[in-house]
Parts: structure tokens; sequence; C-alpha cells
């Protein structure tokens, strides 16, 4: 790793970067992309998730490595840029929208918007988008939050989403699409209570008994799954799978069912300072929390921090809660052996992609042992 972070380095150093920024490796971000394409079920398409890749050349990368221009959104300023990007696109929200926000939206009168399917998750978001549609005089594309498991919200039972479909032509301007399942809990469920594998199963059969509900021309979007679990169906009663994460692979997403994927997005920022580090106070406390293991004898300043990340080189460096975390000048404990020196880049790991690809400005993208290009990325708001 360390041949690694030295070539990703060198490669900063050539590109006149000498503050924090994020780092996509696209020559790992592209054999992740083949991994997908080796192992999702052929019966599935692949939607990207736009929240969790905020950036659209990077969508664009990926959506054409896998023939896809399916998009699952979850916030009407990014769904405006992902419209206006893809002019093909299809999108689908990912959570239900307050249909103050929807009409916000919608009241614009571009034709864009006809491209996306809202989110309806209880009889009474029905019956405000059905009054909505009305009220504007459009028609809107629908599709019902169902509960296979998570108990996050939508419909809880093949029953409940009967009922709601049969209310549905009450509301002749709104039209039903399919339904969206989300099975985030299935990776964690304990052994002591059937494991992941089970979880995944009950969780398949569940949105299968959904699907029944729906009628022949209420099935073209069978949404499930997410980066964890996506590559895990296969023969269920879905199309579609939602991934996103995956493809960058932040330390949230080390699960059985991504192995051999690849970390392809880093926080690089440059070592500021390298200290033989003291606490404030009398020395001899300092003196005493060396001795006891609990305060390192040699670390560094980082150039910002406080990130949603983690530490991954140089090997060894950790954070210290007795110095506390920083924004401006992030203190990180070192081995005692470390060769780090004021310049040299620190690399830090995200645990997640959604929110922190979005820090930095544009995205440095390494390949072919260089910076080959900056990426911009959507804007947080």
């Amino acid at each position: 790793m360390s041949a690694y972070f030295g070539t990703l380095s060198d490669a900063l150093k050539d590109a006149g970067i000498f503050q924090p920024c994020l780092l996509l490796d696209l020559d790992r971000l592209d054999r992740n992309i083949a991994l997908v394409k080796e192992r999702l079920d052929p019966g599935l398409a692949v939607r990207l998730v736009d929240k969790s890749l905020a950036c659209l050349p990077l969508l664009s990368h990926i959506g054409k490595a896998l023939g896809t221009i399916s998009f699952m959104t979850f916030h009407p300023p990014i769904s405006e840029a992902v419209l206006k990007a893809f002019p093909d696109a299809d999108l689908l929200y990912g959570k239900p929208m307050p249909v103050g926000a929807a009409r916000a939206a919608l009241s614009e009168r571009e034709a864009a918007w006809s491209r996306v399917c809202w989110l309806i998750d209880t009889q009474e978001r029905l019956a405000d988008y059905g009054a909505l549609a009305d009220e504007l005089g459009i028609e809107l594309r629908i599709a019902f939050e169902i509960d296979v498991g998570l108990h996050r919200g939508g419909f809880a039972s093949p029953e409940a989403l009967s009922k709601a479909l049969s209310i549905l032509p009450a509301h002749k301007r709104l039209h039903c699409e399919g339904v969206m399942a989300y099975e985030a809990h299935a990776p964690h469920i304990p052994s002591l209570f059937g494991g992941p594998a089970k979880a995944l199963v009950k969780a398949s059969q569940q949105a299968t008994a959904f699907v029944a509900c729906l009628g022949p021309d209420q099935r073209r979007i069978l949404n499930i799954g997410g980066s964890k679990t996506a590559l895990l169906h296969h023969g269920s009663a879905a199309n579609e799978v939602s991934m996103s994460s995956a493809f960058v692979l932040p330390s949230d997403f080390d699960t059985p069912g991504l192995e051999g994927f690849q970390p392809a997005a880093f926080i690089a920022t440059p070592i500021l300072k390298v200290v033989e580090p003291m606490l404030p106070g009398p020395l001899a406390v300092t003196r005493l929390l060396r001795a006891l293991g609990r305060f390192p004898r040699k670390g560094c300043y980082l150039y910002g921090g406080k990130w949603m990340a983690e530490p991954v080189f140089p090997q060894g460096m950790k954070t210290n809660g007795l110095l506390g975390l920083s924004s401006n000048q992030q203190f990180m404990g070192l081995p005692a052996d470390a060769t780090a020196k004021p310049g040299d880049y620190a690399f830090l790991r995200p645990t997640q992609s959604e929110a922190v690809l979005q820090q930095f400005g544009s995205i440095a993208v390494f390949s072919g042992g260089k910076i080959a290009d900056r990426w911009p990325v959507l804007p947080m708001a």
C-alpha cells in the first residue's frame, strides 16, 4: 500500500494540488464496474443513486459502462441537474417528498419533470399528490414505497397496498408504475435471528407478495436493493436494483456482498507539521499518558480534518481523542518509527460517499499514474 499511496502522492504533486481534495481512482472504479456487470443477475437492471455519486461526469461514466439511464433521486436541486444533464433519463424518488417540495418543482411546468416518478408511502400522501395533480392540471407518475423488513416507513403489508391501489382510480391524474423496496437491514441481521442470507430471502419473498397486488400495467418499476445487497438478488420479483456507493467502496460498504471490490475514492490532504506532541498543561501529564499508551510519541497535523473518513496512510496514523477533532488542523497520532514529513500527503478513506464527494469542489480523477481530469460535483443544496 505504501507504493500505491506514493504513486498517488506523486500524481497530486505533479498536478499542483496542495490542499485537501477528493481523489477518485478511475482504474479501480472501472474494475468495480466490471465486477458489477459480472455478478449482476441478468434479469436485473441497475438504477444509479445520484445522492451517493453526486457528480455528473461520474454518473455518466458509470451509466455508459452499464448501459443505464435510470437514476434514483432524493433532492430536487440534484434531480433538476440530472434531468438537464441526461435528456432521456428516468428518475425515481427514493424517499417521499413533502407535497410542497413537489409543488415547487412542478410549478415550473418544465417537461423534464414528467420523467420523474414520485414515491408514495401512505394513503394521506396519495391523496395529497392526487390533489396536487388536479391543482396543476398535470399527470403524475407514482410508485409505492413498501416495507420488506427495514421498518422505515411505507406500506407495511400487501393488504395495505391493495387498499391504496383500490383508492387510486379516484385520482385520475396519478399513474402507478410500481413499487420500491429497501432491505438495508438484511446484511446486519445477527445469526441468532437467522443471519443476513435468511433476512434477504425473507425480504425478497415479502416484495413478491407486494408485487402480486399490482396490475400488469403497474409493474414497470419493481425496485429493490442497495449497494450492499444488489448483487445478492437472484430470481426475485424485482426487475431492477439500486446501486451507488459500491462503485467507489467507502468503508461502510465492506460487506460480504462486495468481496473483491476495491476502494476507489480517498481524501488526500497535505501534512502540515510532524511533531513530538504535547498536551496543554504540565509535562508530567503528557509523559504519564504516553507511558500508559494513551498518547502517541509522534504525531502530525493535517490540512483540514473532521471528515467522515478513516485514516489509511501513513500506515498506523490514528485520531486521538485527547486532542479532539478539528476541521482546520486535525491532529493525528503516528507510530514512533513513522517517516512522514511536512509536505507529504495523508490519505483517508471515506466511510460513505454520500455528501463526502461534494465537500472538496471538483474531484481529482487519477488514471494511468497521473491526475487525468477534474470532475465538478453537484452542489449540496
